[in-house]
């Protein structure tokens, strides 16, 4: 059995992202993240339309704010989920092969400032969009950052490298002038 496919594409503001995800022999689909706790929490999709199964614009009912039924079978939902604290993150019941694309504005190579969850596979394009791939996972978890946070750290950096020197000198002055 292949893995389900899931296709992700942050916005430019970096508060929500585009997604098309894959249901097999599906009837419902739960618009959840995964809390602080593991537990799954509810979040209100919006632009959500679901394709497959013989029509391109599938009918569809909502139970609450955060869960679609339809007639079992297979499907593309797409919707427009939310980023906070640039984060994301999917939990899937079975494995997926995922895509995420982060505009030019976000990167991930600094380790000191991103997260990857294993297994992904990065690719840095000429335009400066990232794209990101997992291969048969069950979740996926990102955390990016954009240049502003990638120049603090520098500052920060910096300013302790200086503060260590300041300190270190008069050590090491001292320290010659015993010998």
């Amino acid at each position: 059995m292949s893995a389900l496919n899931a296709d992700y594409r942050v916005y430019s503001n970096g508060t929500a992202y585009l997604a098309t995800v894959q249901v097999d022999d599906a009837s419902h689909y739960d618009f959840t993240y995964t809390g602080a706790l593991g537990e799954p929490v509810p979040f209100s999709a919006g632009n959500v339309q679901l394709t497959g199964n013989g029509c391109s614009n599938c009918s569809f009912n909502w139970s609450g704010n955060s869960k679609i039924s339809f007639a079992e079978g297979n499907y593309s939902v797409s919707f427009v989920g939310p980023i906070s604290d640039d984060h994301f993150q999917a939990v899937y019941e079975s494995p997926y092969t995922v895509n995420l694309t982060l505009p030019q504005e976000f990167d991930v190579r600094n380790p000191l400032l991103a997260g990857i969850s294993p297994g992904a596979n990065v690719t840095r394009y000429a335009d400066n969009t990232t794209m990101i791939f997992w291969d048969n996972v069950n979740a996926v978890d990102l955390r990016f950052y954009d240049s502003a946070h990638e120049q603090l750290l520098y500052l920060f950096g910096n300013f302790w490298i200086v503060i260590a020197i300041v300190l270190l000198v008069p050590y090491i002055i001292t320290a010659r002038k015993r010998d």
